[in-house]
């Protein structure tokens, strides 16, 4: 968001229970059919989390988190903005999931060209093998890019450069940002979900194969989730955590805005064997604003869900509110 709307990562794959009934030959995804008006997730803290603080390099907002277990804690990267809107990430661990202990300092800053002045913004983490790797967006006040850095603490990262060039893609001609990586292989690949924007500025969901990470390859001519013109997602489609691969398919949470760029939540499944094609998708958002602090803020009435932590009961969804707080959420499933 900001300069629209940036963007978490998640380890391992998630045993999730849902249920649906594929789409016929020939039929569009079944999509839910429930009037959601407000939030089918709970929020475990009406307040926020975290919040800005000081007169630096956190001062102006702190949101949009990734979060990962590492070492017996919830580990949570946030996106840390200053009051020249420069974004940095800040380190957060917790020992409950709701009460984090910040590092003073960022372990993440602007360093190259294309993150100059912008920064480094929207993390997504997930883990393979004894790697961290960390999806990012590089601003640099004029280009979006979706890039990548890898870590085996969390502290100290090397970067690996920009994944996804602007203005290169099929049909995604301008920014490209969000990525999020699917953290086993199918067919001897790994698979990233990402956010484009096309010619006409809307932002919608591509897809693209890697055999080693660094390395990716759009795998459509077109997105693998359009917006939908009338819906809570017309505008903007873009990926939530890395997705979770489940026996009956590749479950993304998604963040959706509409033409008056009201984030809500909404939830994808994709077929396991062919991450392309599309199974279901929600009508209607799973969470939306609805606490002052998610409707006011550097960006009014935003919920943008990064990240997500399975626990024995369900699941913890961490959140940027209006661009400025970070929230968290609990759910029984994601449906």
């Amino acid at each position: 968001m900001m300069q629209r709307r940036q963007m978490l990562f998640l380890p391992v794959a998630l045993c999730v229970v849902v249920s649906w009934a594929p789409a016929s030959a020939g039929q569009n995804p079944r999509s839910e059919s429930s009037n959601t008006k407000s939030s089918a997730w709970k929020r475990l803290r009406t307040e926020p989390i975290l919040s800005p603080s000081g007169n630096s390099w956190e001062s102006a907002g702190t949101f949009n988190p990734a979060v990962i277990r590492y070492k017996n804690k919830i580990v949570m990267l946030y996106r840390a903005q200053d009051s020249n809107g420069t974004s940095r990430l800040g380190y957060a661990s917790s020992d409950d999931g709701v009460h984090f202990t910040r590092r003073a300092e960022p372990v993440f800053s602007p360093e190259t060209l294309y993150e100059e002045k912008g920064g480094v913004e929207d993390p997504r983490l997930v883990r393979i093998g004894r790697t961290f790797y960390l999806t990012y967006t590089g601003y640099n006040k004029k280009d979006a890019q979706l890039c990548l850095a890898t870590s085996r603490d969390l502290v100290h990262w090397r970067r690996r450069g920009i994944l996804l060039p602007a203005y290169k893609g099929n049909w995604n001609t301008r920014w490209t940002k969000s990525g999020a990586i699917l953290s086993r292989k199918i067919h001897g690949k790994y698979w990233m979900y990402w956010l484009g924007t096309t010619a006409d500025n809307k932002d919608e969901m591509g897809l693209s194969y890697s055999g080693d990470l660094i390395h990716w390859t759009e795998a459509t001519k077109m997105p693998v989730l359009p917006r939908r013109p009338g819906q809570f997602d017309e505008r903007v489609m873009e990926p939530g955590p890395p997705p979770l691969l489940t026996k009956d398919g590749i479950l993304l949470v998604y963040n959706g805005a509409d033409e008056q760029l009201v984030y809500r939540t909404g939830v994808a499944v994709f077929d396991r064997e062919d991450p392309r094609k599309l199974l279901w998708r929600s009508e209607n958002p799973l969470f939306v604003p609805e606490q002052a602090w998610e409707r006011t803020g550097q960006v009014p009435n935003v919920v943008f869900v990064e990240g997500l932590i399975e626990r024995a009961n369900g699941f913890l969804l961490y959140y940027g509110g209006a661009d400025k707080f970070v929230g968290v959420a609990e759910a029984d499933t994601l449906r």
